[in-house]
């Protein structure tokens, strides 16, 4: 069966209506198609070529993070405050960016609006970069007429989000880091500092204090199986890793335990309330309906748990019932943020009292971020303590032995 074939970006050069010369990039499936589109658009085309690939390929540039979407947006929200059209807005802010790549996908979009598609169907072309809830908030925006004001609540929802990511990722940063250097320590005393000692100690001809013979024992086994275990140590990390993008059942496992772990789990459990709220927030004001607002905050959550809640809410309100009641028969949402949101319903200001409550518990997130890190602190020096002091105390206990006989 034939595959359907794919746009590619054409160069092209030619004259408009007024025998100017114009050139510009434009998607089509073909150079005729290209020059039909052209012509449409009152251009008589001259010169049309596929665009060239950057000189080392597809992996031209750094790959495009969600950061890069962010400052996009808030770029493109700011050039059409300042009355820049559409599409020079998107010429500007493609021509100024360093990485290749981002370069490729806004100049993109920017042929494809060009060539008369909305701007809610470029970017659904390209959901890698732009997810629903994106593509959703432009296109209410498009058919409301309110574009501007949208893009400028769509960077600022964005802005906040990587925000709340970063110190979540910070505070996890720090043990992981010290523990694999700790790790490593260990690894190098077991297998080239004990061994020395061990040839010391064969000379006394009496016996090893228990601890000391238990770390020699130890040492032993990691000179012996070192490769044996860097092979189950990097499989079980390449393994969970693969599992992670594979499998669903296991990140819905990994889930629902990171949110019953003691400190890190109110962490998380924060950081969905807050991303719940902030998120529903952004669609109310760009007018989304509740029902469809629900299904893109859903996935913006960050956790299965609230996934599945938010989608029973859904289903309950699709029902007739209330948002508020169907928060609290979930049981994961605090009075406090079932009580503002029926607040909210009564007065007929929900997103502003959602902002209120994303504010807030992005806030507690913060706060929860600090104080699990300076739990953690003292917690890590006390164990790396305990093991390296450890290993330092037995391997000088024959040596205080034979101090005191002397």
């Amino acid at each position: 069966m034939a595959t359907a074939k794919k746009e590619v970006m054409f160069v092209w050069e030619g004259k408009d209506k007024q025998g100017k010369r114009v050139k510009g990039e434009l998607a089509g499936m073909s150079d005729a198609l290209v020059k039909a589109k052209l012509r449409t658009q009152g251009i008589n085309p001259l010169k049309v070529k596929k665009k060239p690939k950057p000189l080392f390929g597809s992996g031209g540039g750094k790959a495009i993070t969600p950061k890069d979407i962010t400052i996009f947006s808030r770029q493109l929200a700011t050039m059409m405050s300042a009355g820049v059209p559409l599409v020079q807005a998107f010429e500007i802010v493609g021509r100024g960016h360093e990485n290749a790549k981002m370069q490729e996908l806004i100049l993109g979009v920017k042929a494809d609006v060009e060539a008369g598609n909305s701007l809610t169907d470029a970017l659904k072309k390209r959901p890698l970069q732009f997810n629903e809830l994106y593509c959703n908030l432009i296109e209410a925006g498009e058919h409301a007429g309110i574009l501007e004001a949208i893009l400028h609540k769509l960077a600022t929802y964005m802005e906040k989000t990587e925000a709340l990511k970063s110190k979540i990722k910070a505070a996890l940063f720090y043990p992981a880091s010290v523990m694999v250097v700790a790790a490593i320590v260990v690894t190098i005393l077991m297998i080239f500092v004990i061994p020395q000692f061990e040839e010391l100690f064969s000379n006394f001809g009496a016996d090893l204090p228990a601890l000391t013979q238990m770390l020699i024992n130890m040492s032993n086994f990691f000179v012996q199986w070192w490769w044996a275990m860097g092979l189950v140590i990097g499989g079980a990390i390449f393994g969970i890793l693969e599992l992670k993008k594979r499998s669903k059942p296991f990140n819905h496992a990994l889930d629902r335990i990171v949110l019953k772990l003691p400190v890190l789990g109110i962490v998380m459990e924060k950081a969905a309330i807050a991303r719940f709220a902030r998120t529903l927030e952004t669609m109310f004001a760009a007018g989304t309906p509740l029902v469809e607002a629900m299904v893109s905050v859903a996935g913006a959550c960050g956790n299965i748990v609230y996934y599945h809640a938010c989608m029973k809410i859904k289903d309950d309100i699709s029902t007739g019932t209330q948002l508020q009641a169907s928060m609290r028969d979930t049981g994961l949402f605090p009075n406090m943020v079932v009580q503002m949101v029926a607040i909210g319903e009564e007065a007929g200001s929900i997103d502003t009292m959602l902002g209120k409550v994303a504010d807030w518990y992005e806030q507690e997130v913060d706060d929860a971020v600090e104080a699990l890190t300076s739990l953690l602190e003292p917690a890590i020096m006390a164990f790396l303590g305990v093991v390296i002091g450890g290993i330092v105390i037995g391997m000088y206990l024959p040596i205080f032995k034979m101090g005191q006989v002397v």
